[in-house]
């Protein structure tokens, strides 16, 4: 008897050690990522515009995939979460008239000088003889000695704004802003955002496109056509009238008309003690809008825990996209693929082999987030309307976009050095034998903040965000920033960003390895990451340890 019970024991432990090498060996289906990639980036789902045809079809796809991946569903037995948001859509083509100048008033035209769009719900916004103010980068910041604003009263006027923030082309990554690496302050929503406390009637950001580290085009396509927003009590009435950018040149031809040039200003705005400057100029913008209210989804799955079930890991990925980007033209649908067809297809992927490889200790949630195009607005619903609480969710990764260059020699996280999580990430690299980048290639562009992960992270839940670098296994890095600047140019934001039959896909099958180690050791764990000493997120994830214990 005792000999049968050894035998017994030694063949359970057997199968264990079997099943935990199955486990930690990521099996992930290649034919799965494509399969999902290409159905929802075809013409089918018409780019996946929240409040569309084309999002009722997509989070119906998604549903079904989770639920064969093996998923339950995640919000009290259903796929869904429900994201109230409003669609206001700018009518015709209005002018900016500039007034007060040297010479003759000047006309900027739609689309080609400036684009333009309202927080507030409402059927007509007018902006009528609203002095112009520039200031700087458009920053309150009181905890860095910095305020854009000091020392005038912008109610009522017209705010122009410089993209970025103001130590952006630093050399390395010291500086009042971080250096080259860009802070929340730099990004377009803040400044609209500090814009409408300050009062002002309207703001009016300069497109760079080194410092946005994008073209005009990509503002055009993701600024013009339908704008989605969330749904507020005063239905916007607290944001400036209206919000917009204006291209290089017609800032340049608006600030020659007051006598002053956009260089010297920009020189002048990075220096500590800027003060905003009164242009002497007067700006009339009129549009009517057509106002539709339209209840989006968030899809939600679980893989539920073992032993600490009410414990969580969080990956998630936005499914949305630009939909029918274009008035006129052949090729009107912005399909997507890239962006972020791929990466919800990762999370179907992802979660098909985490329930493959048996549940684990804690509950692992796969999150399918709308409206990431229209501000991160699907992850900040989720963010303030958890299904599952911040206290109690351990950390995650967010997918946006995977990479389809081919393999790489490195890996680097966006936004390096923010949280605990980097050791995790470490160890998930280490294990597919590639190098560990000290920052990311691009630190200037502030990718941390303009995806779902920062919903999420504003709450206090550490969040990795990471990618394939750009030293290529075929090619080295001037490949990869050829293939990665090529994408930016031609693809991204645009129709051409389509499913390609000849992508290779041996850089993104490892990017997923990698995910996978970082979903399954965390969910595993019994580890509470947090962020580094010293970040912005600190003291809010202090504040959900307190609630947890």
């Amino acid at each position: 008897m005792r000999a049968i019970l050894i035998a017994f024991l030694t063949l359970f432990a057997t199968a264990s050690a079997t099943a935990q090498q199955r486990a930690a060996q990521p099996q992930i289906s290649l034919d799965t990522v494509q399969r999902v990639t290409r159905e929802l980036s075809s013409d089918a789902f018409e780019g996946r515009a929240p409040g569309t045809p084309g999002e009722t079809r997509t989070v119906e796809a998604i549903a079904r995939e989770f639920q064969r991946a093996g998923l339950r569903p995640g919000n009290n037995g259903a796929w869904y979460q429900d994201v109230p948001l409003v669609e206001i859509t700018l009518q015709g083509n209005p002018q900016l008239q500039v007034t007060g100048g040297r010479g003759a008033p000047i006309t900027l035209n739609y689309r080609t000088d400036f684009v333009a769009a309202s927080y507030r719900a409402q059927p007509r916004i007018d902006v009528r003889d609203s002095e112009v103010v520039f200031v700087g980068y458009g920053i309150n910041a009181p905890e860095r000695g910095w305020n854009d604003y000091a020392g005038l009263d912008v109610r009522g006027r017209t705010v122009i704004i410089l993209v970025n923030d103001a130590d952006w082309n630093a050399a390395g990554m010291e500086g009042i802003f971080g250096g080259r690496a860009m802070t929340y302050y730099g990004r377009w929503t803040y400044k609209f955002e500090e814009a409408a406390r300050q009062g002002a009637a309207a703001a009016m950001i300069v497109h760079d496109t080194a410092p946005a580290s994008y073209g005009w085009n990509v503002v055009e396509n993701s600024w013009t056509g339908p704008q989605l927003y969330m749904r507020s009590a005063d239905n916007g009435a607290n944001q400036t009238a209206a919000n917009g950018w204006l291209t290089n040149e017609a800032a340049r031809r608006l600030l020659a008309a007051a006598g002053q040039d956009l260089d010297a200003l920009t020189r002048a705005a990075q220096q500590r003690g800027f003060r905003p400057v009164p242009l002497g100029l007067r700006v009339s913008l009129g549009f009517d809008n057509a106002l539709r209210e339209a209840m989006s989804r968030n899809v939600i799955g679980i893989l539920p825990g073992t032993t600490r079930a009410n414990e969580y890991v969080l990956n998630t990925a936005h499914w949305d996209h630009l939909g029918i980007c274009r008035e006129t033209g052949e090729d009107r649908i912005c399909n997507g693929a890239v962006d972020n067809a791929s990466g919800t297809a990762a999370l179907v992927a992802l979660a098909e082999a985490q329930a493959r490889a048996g549940r684990t200790a804690r509950s692992q949630i796969f999150l399918a987030v709308t409206a990431e195009e229209s501000g991160l607005l699907g992850s900040a619903y989720y963010a303030a309307n958890p299904i599952y609480p911040l206290a109690r969710t351990a950390g995650g990764l967010n997918i946006d976009s995977l990479t389809m260059h081919g393999d790489a020699r490195d890996f680097y996280a966006v936004g390096a050095g923010k949280s605990e999580l980097d050791a995790w990430l470490g160890r998930a690299v280490q294990a597919e034998g590639l190098t560990l980048s000290p920052s990311e290639p691009s630190p200037e562009a502030g990718y941390y903040f303009r995806s779902d992960q920062f919903s999420l992270a504003k709450l206090g839940v550490p969040m990795i965000y990471a990618k394939l670098g750009d030293d290529l296994v075929n090619g080295g890095r001037t490949a990869g920033r050829a293939w990665a600047q090529t994408y930016r140019a031609n693809r991204y934001h645009g129709p051409d960003d389509e499913y390609d039959e000849n992508w290779d896909w041996s850089g993104a099958m490892r990017e997923l390895r990698i995910f996978y180690r970082i979903g399954r050791e965390l969910a595993e764990s019994n580890e509470w990451p947090n962020w580094n000493q010293g970040d912005e997120f600190r003291a809010i994830r202090d504040r959900t340890a307190d609630q947890r214990r």
